[in-house]
């Protein structure tokens, strides 16, 4: 099947001469080359040394929540205590005509009820404002990590599995930090007190107790491990099946117009049905616990009810205190099903934050210089800046090599037109200057500097890039514009569009410069996008201009105008063009010609077409298809 850009290709002025069409890098691999199964590799203690780093500025209200925590269960837990009470002490004061016990019992009985309620609802409102807080700062460090991972990332890492960690996976641990996080505190109190004050009830009683709970151990690690590698799975799933979503409304138009519906529709229900199998196993898994818990648990509590009973017949046990123990052994063990759905959230939310924490480990291969150097000063007239590929070698993680030594010098002011075959390394020429990724050997100079000791705001200053498909954001025109300079004034904005020539089309609009162009600028045509491109350009004044196929899937007209603006914003300035239409090359000061990522002939548009080289050959082709 062929790429988008292949199919680009396949339509403009290149495909006359045959091998001339395109240029797709050699190298960079196939789609099963990039990252298909949903892994990233997880650094040991990333993913708690992330939540640590989430909880700790809120180390404060998280201690104040636990506070408040510890009080509501001593207070829940209060309750057998004085029933034991009650049936002890209050009924044989009771018939000797005494009421003060009861009564004292039920006002603590009352006081314990009140004080649980307004303890359990500060708790509630504690806790859900450290969650809130820490999704909020967790959603924050996803989307800026991933602005600030570098191009090579992003062309491996789909949007959409971005899209499920910044989602799916976050929405994991908020059920776990809103629900979850306060079955799991108050089970863990609720046993450390339970144990205690049967202890302090009776050691026999206490001990049995604390003794039951190894089987149920070892129940609870034995799920934990299995839940663990199904949640894992669940969430690669889901993650696929946003994918396999996103790509396809993505790319609605060649879906419909190839008529892809079915086989969309073949690939989504596996993905689905993948998920649906990993769903249906997390389910087994908690069906399993549960049933397991509930049967060791119901067992322990009769064994251990019994035992107590025969010793209350035989006087070495208080009735009241065989009445507690059983009120407590109870709320001993109601909890396991409640850990279980805990657990059931801790282990989908442990596998998500193992996601993210392997998102955010991953570093930029293009990283900041530790101490930038600036470029050195420029005439405010001066025609841009020189440009030196200084022993260049490059190749994708994914490939072999896409330019070997390559040498190249671009003096400033001057405009270089790039053309070549598919995989030629035209492309790649381009992604080095911008330094969308760094040369594997070698360095790439301006005015001297390397770009990797140019700080990141000076380099994107001194060297734009304007590529085939321009995206426009959701916005207004004037937004869009302002991009390349964003404390712009309105009438620097609307200068740059008139130097262009997009202000005509502009005004035309229902809002003029504040039309809403809406999603990727669809509400304007290719034509009128690319304008909006190049006044973003004009307007952020680079030295260096990169301009990849800026013509390539525009009509005639839509050409024509572009060409026209091309002429604008290239004035004065060092530009790179790569070039698919030789009404783009004849423009230029100098022509390159690329062939396996070598420069095979280099010189003035008209001096190569007047000799018998290969760009003479695809001069007269070009020609002949205009007879």
């Amino acid at each position: 099947m062929t790429t988008v850009e292949e199919e680009r290709e396949s339509a403009d002025g290149w495909e006359s001469s045959g091998d001339w069409n395109g240029d797709e890098d050699r190298g960079r691999g196939t789609s099963s080359d990039r990252f298909d199964r949903d892994v990233l590799p997880v650094p040991k203690g990333a993913s708690l040394a992330l939540l640590r780093s989430l909880l700790s500025p809120r180390s404060r209200r998280v201690w104040v929540a636990t506070v408040l925590l510890l009080l509501q269960q001593a207070a829940v837990q209060a309750g057998p205590l004085l029933v034991a009470y009650a049936i002890d002490r209050g009924v044989p004061a009771l018939r000797d005509g005494s009421h003060g016990p009861l009564i004292a019992v039920g006002a603590g009985y009352l006081g314990c009820a009140l004080a649980s309620g307004a303890l359990q609802y500060a708790f509630i409102r504690a806790s859900a404002r450290i969650s809130q807080d820490v999704l909020l700062d967790l959603r924050g460090r996803i989307f800026r990590h991933a602005q600030a991972l570098s191009v090579d990332f992003h062309e491996r890492y789909t949007s959409g599995r971005l899209i499920s960690r910044a989602t799916t996976d976050v929405e994991s641990l908020r059920e776990l930090l809103t629900e979850g996080l306060e079955e799991l505190l108050g089970v863990a109190l609720s046993v450390v007190y339970i144990s205690i004050t049967l202890l302090y009830l009776d050691w026999g009683l206490g001990g049995a107790a604390v003794l039951s709970f190894w089987p149920l151990y070892l129940l609870i690690r034995s799920f934990q491990r299995r839940s663990m590698r199904v949640y894992r799975k669940r969430s690669t799933a889901i993650a696929a099946v946003i994918v396999t979503f996103t790509e396809t409304m993505n790319g609605i138009r060649p879906v419909q117009a190839f008529r892809r519906e079915r086989a969309n529709d073949k690939r989504f229900g596996e993905q689905n049905h993948r998920h649906e199998r990993a769903n249906g196993d997390a389910i087994l898994e908690m069906a399993r616990y549960v049933v397991s818990s509930r049967l060791v648990a119901n067992t322990a509590m009769a064994a251990i009810v019994l035992w107590g009973a025969y010793r209350v017949a035989s006087g070495s046990l208080a009735l009241g205190v065989l009445a507690a123990a059983a009120l407590y052994l109870r709320r001993l063990y109601d909890p396991i099903d409640r850990l279980g759905m805990f657990l059931n959230s801790y282990q989908s939310a442990a596998a998500s934050l193992e996601k993210i924490a392997g998102l955010l480990a991953q570093r930029p291969s293009v990283p900041d210089p530790t101490d930038p150097k600036p470029l050195p000063p420029r005439p405010a007239k001066a025609p841009g800046r020189e440009v030196v590929f200084d022993g260049v070698r490059f190749a994708y993680r994914t490939g072999g090599e896409v330019l070997p030594r390559f040498d190249l010098t671009l003096p400033a002011g001057q405009t270089v037109a790039v053309v070549g075959a598919t995989g030629a390394g035209k492309s790649t020429l381009a992604k080095l200057l911008a330094r969308f990724y760094d040369p594997s050997e070698g360095r790439v100079l301006l005015d001297g500097v390397d770009l990797r000791d140019l700080a990141t705001p000076e380099l994107r200053r001194g060297v734009v890039m304007v590529t085939q498909e321009p995206f426009l954001f959701s916005g207004t025109i004037a937004d869009n514009i302002s991009i390349g300079r964003p404390d712009a004034t309105r009438a620097e904005i609307e200068q740059a569009a008139k130097a262009i020539g997009a202000h005509d089309f502009i005004a035309a609009l229902p809002d003029r410069y504040d039309t809403d162009v809406r999603k990727r600028g669809g509400r304007i045509s290719a034509g009128q996008r690319q304008l909006v491109a190049f006044a973003r350009a004009l307007l952020a004044d680079p030295s260096v201009l990169i301009l990849d196929e800026a013509t390539s899937s525009l009509d005639i007209p839509g050409e024509r105008a572009v060409q026209r603006a091309m002429d604008t914003v290239l004035r004065g300035r060092t530009a790179v063009v790569i070039a698919h239409r030789l009404s783009t090359v004849e423009t230029a000061d100098r022509v390159l010609v690329m062939a396996e990522g070598r420069i095979v002939e280099d010189g003035p548009p008209a001096r190569l077409i007047a000799g018998e080289g290969r760009f003479a050959a695809l001069h007269q082709a070009w020609r002949d298809s205009l007879v």
